[in-house]
């Protein structure tokens, strides 16, 4: 069976502007799974890409891959990511390496949220993620 298609996404509610990559509702049935936020740390705990937004993001993806398949699950499964970010201005570069894991014509949900500050001061993202199995 095809994931995808027991997942239903409603881009545009009546009344709710379009989202620009994003679906605004996305539900379903099956087992729900969540990942805590992932962030940039390699198997043995090392940071990956200090200062460099791109390579955290890659790293932050590739855990959330990991995490999902310990599930059971893949990026097809999820329905809501929420990002947690040191700069908003580094969402476009994170949305460009997030649209290699994401179907981008069916995206889940999501929600991006300025912080001050992450764990470890020199991490720049963290992403946790919602799936249906």
């Amino acid at each position: 069976m095809d994931r995808q298609n027991s997942l239903t996404h409603i881009p545009a509610p009546e009344g709710v502007a379009p989202a620009k990559g994003y679906t605004h509702v996305v539900t379903g049935s099956g087992r729900m799974v969540a990942i805590s936020g992932q962030v940039a740390l390699d198997a043995h705990g090392d940071v990956v890409g200090a200062d460099d937004v791109t390579a955290q993001t890659r790293q932050v993806f590739e855990n959330l891959r990991r995490c999902l398949a310990a599930a059971g699950a893949t990026f097809d499964d999820v329905i809501k990511l929420t990002y947690f970010v040191t700069d908003i201005a580094h969402l476009p570069a994170i949305r460009t390496v997030r649209d290699d894991f994401v179907d981008v014509e069916r995206p889940p949900a999501s929600s991006a949220v300025q912080v001050a500050a992450l764990y470890r001061p020199e991490l720049l993202v963290e992403i946790e993620a919602f799936a249906l199995v």
